[in-house]
């Protein structure tokens, strides 16, 4: 009997809201009976209560019909009374199916939109596991890539330097170039894989006009028509290892799609509180419907070019990477034939923007 009672005890608690709204309706139900001047106001306010009820706690969609049609039959069954005996109009009668109609519709709505948001989540759960999941691959995929690299490059080397045959010197170069070709994307696959890892980047105020500078003395031999825009005197609060990578992979993507009798000038500006620094080349350009997805991974406007042009479809991304983890983007205005400009986009350091603007073209050929 304790037993028993207990549990009754435990249920009642459980559904003290349950419990609250049924002696709610009952009391309402009781005015109404008792106090004819009021008419339909608790009836009204029953399921007025029942709605917001419904609103702060979602029932199952049985139990929602079960009380609304318990709700209906009580309501309706009093207002009937009232109109047979000439206290009220039929009219009060036609608002009971109605506004339980409404309801229970209501009610199903609800209930399709909490799955399809519980849908929703468990997409976005399992989407992040996925690309947790991808992430470490490509971390593991560059570290264990990169010894077997190293020491095939190592070996390659040294049959490329004691070789006395030339055909066997050259074979060892182009094995040389592969290898070298795949350390860069295992390189790069990792630093991809590590762009939201927390110490990705390394903050410190960075000069832009010696970032730039040093970039394009580092790429002067390469044969292109080098020169530099204006320069603006301003510094950024940023990782200079990973900018130099993200100017070096805009200045790779310029050499690969320019003539070496074609130009390629960087420059750098600044508006408003943002710093702009611009890699622009005379290049083939990007088709219009290619803008979007070069920055994609993996993404190669032309499949059909040369491996040498073609790259792995990396270096876009990781500007992008870096970009972003600089808080900043990267923008591309591009015509075919006529060539492209790619905007790096830093929020500047606050107090280190200077009014003097460089214009001082260097032209390296």
């Amino acid at each position: 009997m304790l037993h028993r009672g207990a549990q009754i005890m435990r249920w009642a608690v459980t559904n003290r809201v349950d419990i609250a709204l049924v002696v709610f309706i009952g009391l309402n139900l009781l005015a109404m009976h008792l106090i004819p001047d009021w008419q339909t106001v608790p009836f009204l306010i029953i399921w007025l209560t029942l709605t917001a009820i419904y609103g702060v706690r979602l029932w199952h969609l049985g139990s929602t019909v079960l009380t609304v049609l318990t709700v209906t039959l009580a309501t309706g069954g009093l207002i009937g009374w009232q109109v047979l005996r000439h206290k009220q109009d039929w009219d009060y009668l036609a608002e009971v199916p109605l506004l339980a109609t409404m309801f229970v519709i209501m009610v199903w709505h609800s209930r399709r939109r909490v799955a399809a948001m519980e849908e929703m989540k468990r997409v976005s759960e399992h989407n992040l596991v996925l690309l947790d999941q991808q992430r470490q691959f490509l971390q593991d995929v560059s570290h264990e890539l990169g010894t077997p690299v190293a020491i095939a490059l190592g070996h390659v080397e040294l049959i490329e330097q004691s070789a006395t045959d030339q055909a066997i010197a050259a074979d060892a170069r182009v094995a040389a170039d592969e290898l070298l070709r795949m350390r860069r994307l295992t390189s790069r696959l990792l630093l991809l894989a590590s762009t939201d890892a927390p110490d990705f980047l390394c903050l410190a105020p960075v000069d832009v006009e010696e970032i730039l500078v040093d970039t394009l003395h580092r790429w002067s031999h390469i044969p292109r028509r080098w020169s530099l825009g204006t320069l603006a005197d301003v510094r950024v609060e940023g990782d200079a290892d990973r900018l130099t990578l993200a100017l070096d992979a805009l200045i790779e993507n310029a050499v690969d799609h320019t003539d070496p009798d074609g130009v390629i000038e960087l420059s750098s500006r600044v508006e408003g509180e943002t710093v702009v620094v611009a890699v622009a080349d005379s290049g083939t350009g990007i088709p219009a419907r290619e803008v979007k997805r070069i920055f994609d991974r993996f993404s190669r406007v032309d499949t059909g070019r040369s491996r040498a042009a073609g790259g792995f479809g990396l270096g876009l991304a990781i500007v992008k990477a870096i970009a972003e983890a600089h808080r900043g983007s990267i923008q591309v205005r591009s015509n075919v034939g006529k060539g492209s400009v790619f905007k790096l986009r830093l929020p500047a350091l606050v107090g280190a923007v200077s009014e003097r603007s460089l214009d001082g073209r260097v032209s390296l050929k």
